[in-house]
């Protein structure tokens, strides 16, 4: 047998197809893919399970739900247009971005050409190209430090333990990024426009999510044109539901409207499935600043992202639990 056609075990083949071992389970449970079994009985995946593996990613990579996907594999294309059509507008946007990359390449060529040097900073900004970073000082309990972040990537979570003082930080974050608002769990906030929301809510039920108040109440703000900090996305969601929303977040999400969503739910972050456009911002224990943490197992701060995630039964336990300061000191409310 040569090394193409070995069977490959779930690990494997989910760091072969870009995908988290939870995604390929997922993709299981909804009969996208049927992985073969050893002797004892093992998941099993070889080259035909990788093909058929493959075509599902690439799908879901055009932001189909899992049942569309399940539709576009059985024969029906109807969802695929749309979704090809979305897709041929986010190349467009970077063909335009790229264009003008072009347009300013061929005017400081240009200059050099008549004997002018461009500036440092026309160069500096040309190669370098990206939003002011974020600076602020830090709340209570961090005492007025001063913060800075770069320029926003599409999704970033916010996650640290109780008490850590992530609902804080998540609030001067609305005040410090303009046109951003801080979105409670009143879900309170401008709604969207209603046909945005039934696409998003039919989209989601299609991905495995169960209709709600709590998820509509949230689609309302998330459909809505501006950027969010969202307190305890996962509020009120199960696990399919938080797993599905997850999954919609990633496939619509906008470097230009970047969204901040605070989560200690291991059904609503995945860590395995963070991708390029995500950021982790985690609030230690110890009140040191807040910091960011790479994705990747044995980086600094992984571990305690890791242990500040629960699965959503867990969750439920403790859901509305907040911490509070001494009451000595106490001025401003909670601190989670």
């Amino acid at each position: 047998m040569s090394p193409s056609d070995r069977f490959l075990n779930p690990a494997e083949a989910a760091r072969r197809l870009g995908v988290s071992a939870k995604a390929l389970r997922l993709y299981e449970q909804r009969g996208l893919i049927r992985p073969a079994r050893s002797a004892a009985g093992w998941r099993a995946y070889g080259p035909a399970e990788m093909a058929r593996a493959v075509e599902v990613v690439a799908l879901r990579g055009l932001g189909l739900s899992l049942a569309q996907v399940a539709r576009v594999l059985g024969g029906d294309p109807a969802g695929l247009e749309p979704a090809l059509a979305a897709h041929q507008r986010v190349v467009e946007a970077r063909i335009g971005v790229l264009a003008e990359s072009v347009g300013r390449l061929g005017a400081l060529r240009a200059e050099l050409a008549q004997g002018r040097v461009p500036s440092a900073g026309k160069v500096a900004a040309l190669l370098a190209p990206q939003a002011p970073p974020i600076r602020f000082d830090l709340p209570w309990p961090w005492g007025g430090e001063a913060f800075e972040w770069p320029a926003a990537r599409p999704l970033t979570w916010i996650i640290g333990p109780l008490g850590s003082g992530k609902t804080r930080l998540a609030m001067r974050l609305a005040e410090a990024v303009p046109g951003a608002v801080f979105l409670g769990l009143d879900r309170r906030v401008a709604e969207a426009d209603p046909a945005r929301i039934a696409a998003a809510l039919a989209w989601l039920v299609e991905e495995g999510a169960s209709d709600s108040p709590a998820l509509r109440a949230l689609l309302a703000a998330l459909e809505a044109p501006a950027t969010l900090v969202v307190d305890m996305v996962e509020q009120g969601l199960d696990e399919a539901t938080q797993m599905a929303l997850a999954a919609h977040l990633r496939r619509t999400a906008r470097a230009e409207r970047p969204l901040f969503l605070m989560t200690r739910s291991s059904a609503m972050l995945d860590l395995e499935a963070v991708g390029p456009g995500e950021a982790l911002l985690l609030c230690p224990a110890n009140h040191s600043p807040p910091r960011e943490v790479l994705a990747f197992p044995g980086t600094p701060g992984h571990e305690s992202v890791a242990t500040c995630l629960a699965p959503p039964e867990v969750r439920a336990r403790t859901e509305g639990v907040v911490a509070r300061r001494p009451e000595a000191a106490h001025t401003n409310g909670p601190i989670a």
